[in-house]
């Protein structure tokens, strides 16, 4: 039986509060000395302040609302909701559970009792109470200053707020803190009530704990549902300032306003490096302590967050970005924190739905403190509110429900004995090849076909006819190519609705116009008319954007309830895109994903991570730093006395840059010698077509290449470790400075020779829809995150050659297949050849044998199986294929040994055991 508990407060010749439970009082206690009550003759208000003013003058109202319209609790034995306005039957209740174990309700009372006496033991204990109306409790005012809504905390961001600041008191300044609250979290106002808290928090000798809070928005101009929470939260005018990137001076505006008597300081991404410089500088100079609260948030490429964030992305975040794509505020801080020992005195608190393994790394709360990351001290999210929480509760859908994967077969053709005999690197072709197959005009003509009847058919109907759809496209050059074909196959079938289509840069496409298209040109948004796309997207006019590495995150429609995937997306990537469907909107409860691109295994496993507690499988190696460090001085391209040269120069600040240059100019003419003369030798080689000379020469190349390589795999790892550990090794940091330097200086990288398409010929093309599936995120188990484990790994490997033809007919068996050639490339080349590449003794069969006489091992079968066997819930299709088929696993043990270079990886595996 759900019983109703209401509270009032008792005004008539008392300041007492009466907490009532079916008639009886439950709670009481008086109102703490610094509040004051005023009631004049509008008896149906009550007033509170915390400031009490002189007798005779009226308070400054903290907290107003009309009688009547007070705080409903509805309490069963095990759930707790909660309202502030009853409407009758439209009265909607909102869930105040402690959460179970990542589910939504609440646990099991260890104490004995109703699974929901915290509410009556905690929240409505007195001074729990009491803080909830002075410091939680916001009413919020319309244009005419009228009351609309009073906001009261659901019960993760009431605990979450107060864990928080017990935690800083006991921890005192320069803590980590993440914070994992999914999507439907009420992100803003945890936000701001963490802000405003944090700055006025004292501690036990009511000293103030933080000079100045600064939070880290997310865009250009600052979020304005942020913004408007903080100042709603405020009790007194003029404690908080932002910092736009519209400001005449980001660094006189900040100054400002972090040394002056702002409580609270708000800022874009784009300002957050002079914020940062400015608070390190005063926390430094002038001993004052800061807090950084850094909201999920994502944005375009510019300025110079995104300049110094280049220095510690992978190389394939790296190229994501480089073609338009967005980055977070978790990776600007892992950038911008590189200045490890002058933040004592700053505190950073994260907030993040999905946090990387390095944000976990870097923000984690380890279970002992006092010990750094070891894997038996993993850190762990400071405070959770589940994705599946957020699900069950109703703040957001699972947009796993309706998800349709395609696969796609066809076959090529080419014309032309020249292209027979050319030879060429075979990743290389394959990635041109699947380039030339994903902008081929009836490849995006009958995938546009499919997505605009599927819109039609089953997404356009919802929300009353109001439900808007997104297509997510893998390049910028593809998101044109869509953006005409999709508006000409609307236009000829006479289908009212328009569309959009949202990236970064321009685009150079001759092949579909002479100039070069950006997001404002006509022939792509001929309607936008100067809006910004987030606003345009808004109006009925409009219900399907196309997207290019832009809008796939930091994006909130809550209309979107379809969605077309047309992009690898992998792990975190695949969580953010998708999750743009989860937003809650009245009526909504359908939404759909077709997917052309991806494995619906992999897509699941990337939830599943995510769908309560993120976790890692084990912290990252210190001397892995180490390791890379001996790697690169025994390639031998420089010595000591050269990195303590351009380290001297560079530490010292009167140096001259023609210093610098001196210094660094020995090293870097002897490396570009070498490559020089390597492509000198190659070519001279192939001209006399000496093969012999060809590998020397080529081995020679991919060397140097390798070594520009591991200097910036160093640089990113060393950024990163350096955080965590102290390693106490001037040789550690001056290779970081070296490398640095040189690493811009060495023109060179990996030079491939293009791939001739044009004699290329798609012959058959046909998608296949698998069927709309479930993916069921409660199943099974929970995949962890995993730590950096292999930077700078790589070795040098001979070239895997294969003929052009050979290739394409390879291609068409893949494709001929119900799985795609990437699946089958990631299940082939990324899965199984992982999984045999560990076995110990593969690796001591391939340093002892020759590579014939390897392929002839008995054990090799063996661990192929056990490798397919391991992989089997991944993979279910192709695992089952290959362990039913011998023809299959013969194939497989065939591209391992001569395509993937699994002995060659062997070998190289052993080698760095035995060093």
């Amino acid at each position: 039986m759900v019983r109703q508990v209401r509270y009032s407060l008792h005004c008539e010749n008392s300041i007492d509060l009466v907490l009532f439970l079916n008639g009886l009082p439950v709670a009481t206690g008086e109102l703490k000395t610094d509040f004051t009550q005023s009631i004049g003759d509008a008896v149906d208000q009550y007033r509170f302040d915390r400031n009490p003013r002189p007798k005779g003058q009226a308070p400054e109202p903290l907290l107003s609302f009309p009688s009547g319209a007070l705080i409903h609790f509805a309490v069963s034995n095990s759930e707790v909701a909660m309202v502030t306005k009853l409407a009758g039957p439209a009265t909607v209740f909102l869930p105040f559970n402690l959460g179970d174990d990542g589910a939504a309700g609440n646990p099991v009372n260890a104490a004995g009792g109703h699974r929901t006496a915290y509410l009556w033991e905690q929240v409505w204990a007195r001074e729990s109470w009491l803080e909830i109306l002075g410091r939680y409790l916001i009413a919020q005012r319309d244009k005419k200053k009228q009351i609309e809504k009073i906001i009261f905390p659901r019960y993760h961001q009431l605990d979450a707020t107060r864990k928080l600041q017990a935690a800083v008191l006991t921890d005192g300044p320069g803590g980590k803190y993440l914070i994992q609250h999914s999507a439907g979290s009420g992100k803003t106002n945890s936000i701001a009530w963490t802000a405003h808290f944090l700055a006025e928090l004292h501690d036990a000798e009511n000293r103030k704990v933080f000079d100045t809070v600064l939070v880290v928005s997310d865009r250009n101009v600052i979020d304005a549902q942020l913004q408007e929470a903080l100042f709603d939260f405020q009790r007194t005018t003029g404690v908080v300032a932002t910092i736009k990137n519209t400001d005449g001076s980001k660094s006189a505006a900040l100054a400002e306003a972090l040394s002056g008597d702002k409580k609270i300081v708000v800022c874009t991404i784009q300002t957050f490096p002079f914020a940062l410089e400015a608070v390190r500088k005063l926390a430094a100079t002038q001993g004052k302590r800061f807090a950084v609260i850094a909201d999920e948030a994502h944005s375009s490429q510019t300025g110079e967050a995104a300049s110094k964030l280049k220095a510690v992305l992978s190389p394939d975040e790296l190229k994501d970005l480089n073609d338009g794509g967005e980055v977070s505020t978790e990776d600007i801080l892992a950038a911008q924190m590189a200045s490890r020992a002058e933040d004592g005195g700053i505190t950073f608190v994260a907030f993040t739905a999905t946090p990387k393994n390095k944000t976990l790394e870097l923000f984690g709360t380890r279970p002992d403190p006092s010990r750094k990351p070891a894997p038996d001290n993993v850190p762990k999210p400071f405070h959770v509110y589940s994705m599946r929480q957020a699900i069950e509760e109703g703040f957001i859908l699972d947009v796993l429900q309706n998800y349709t994967p395609y696969s796609l077969a066809f076959k090529l053709a080419h014309n032309g004995q020249e292209v027979n005999e050319r030879e060429v690197e075979r990743n290389a072709a394959m990635k041109g090849i699947m380039g030339w197959v994903r902008l081929h005009p009836y490849n995006i003509a009958q995938k546009v076909q499919v997505v605009v009847e599927h819109f039609r058919e089953f997404v356009a109907p919802l929300l009353n006819g109001k439900a808007k759809a997104m297509v997510v496209v893998g390049s910028r050059l593809e998101a044109v190519r869509w953006q005409l074909a999709i508006d000409k196959y609307i236009k000829a079938n006479n289908y009212g609705f328009g569309t959009l289509v949202a990236f970064s840069g321009e685009v150079n496409d001759k092949d579909s116009g002479a100039e070069p298209f950006t997001e404002v040109s006509k022939a792509l948004n001929p309607g936008l008319k100067g809006r910004d796309i987030r606003e345009a997207f808004k109006g009925e006019e409009y219900r399907i954007l196309l997207v290019a590495n832009k809008f796939q995150t930091g994006f909130d429609q809550p209309l979107l309830c379809g969605m077309y995937v047309d992009k690898r997306l992998a792990g975190i990537q695949a969580v953010q895109t998708l999750s743009r469907l989860n937003r809650a909107y009245p009526g909504k409860d359908t939404t759909y994903v077709l997917d052309f691109v991806n494995d619906t295994a992999e897509v699941l496993a990337a939830f599943k991570t995510y769908h309560t507690t993120a976790e890692l499988s084990a912290t990252t190696d210190p001397n892995l730093v180490f390791n890379l460090r001996a790697k690169l001085d025994g390639a031998g391209h420089y010595d000591t006395v050269e990195v303590d040269r351009v380290v001297k120069v560079e530490l010292n600040p009167k140096a001259k840059q023609s210093e610098l240059v001196a210094a660094l100019e020995p090293v870097q003419d002897r490396i570009m010698r070498r490559y020089k003369a390597a492509v000198a030798a190659l070519k001279t080689a192939k001209e006399k077509k000496d093969d012999t000379a060809v590998k020397a020469a080529q081995d020679e190349l991919d060397a140097l290449v390798l070594f520009k390589g591991d200097m910036g795999a160093y640089l990113r790892l060393y950024t990163f470790l350096s955080q965590i550990f102290d390693y106490g090794n001037t040789g550690i940091e001056k290779r970081s400075i070296f490398y640095k330097r040189l690493l811009p200086l060495l023109e060179f990288g990996r030079e491939r020779e293009g791939i001739d398409l044009s004699k290329v010929v798609l012959t058959h093309h046909h998608l296949k829809d698998q069927g709309s599936r479930s993916l069921p995120l409660s199943d099974g188990e929970t995949p962890k995150l995993a730590p950096i484990t292999g930077a700078g790994s790589g070795g040098v490997q001979e070239q895997q050659k294969a003929y052009m033809a050979e290739l394409i007919a390879k291609l068409n068996d893949l494709f001929g297949s119900e799985t795609s050639e990437q699946d089958q490339l990631r299940y082939v080349n990324g899965t199984i050849l992982g999984k045999v590449a560990e076995s110990a003794k593969l690796q001591q069969q391939a340093a002892n044998n020759t590579k014939e006489q390897f392929a002839n091992s008995p054990d090799l079968k063996t661990e192929l199986q056990n490798a397919i066997i391991a992989s089997y819930d991944a993979h279910t299709a192709m695992s089952t294929q290959a362990l039913n088929s011998p023809i299959v696993m013969h194939g497989l043990l065939d591209i391992l040994l001569n395509h993937a270079g699994l002995y060659e990886t062997l070998r190289g595996q052993s080698a760095v055991h035995r060093q």
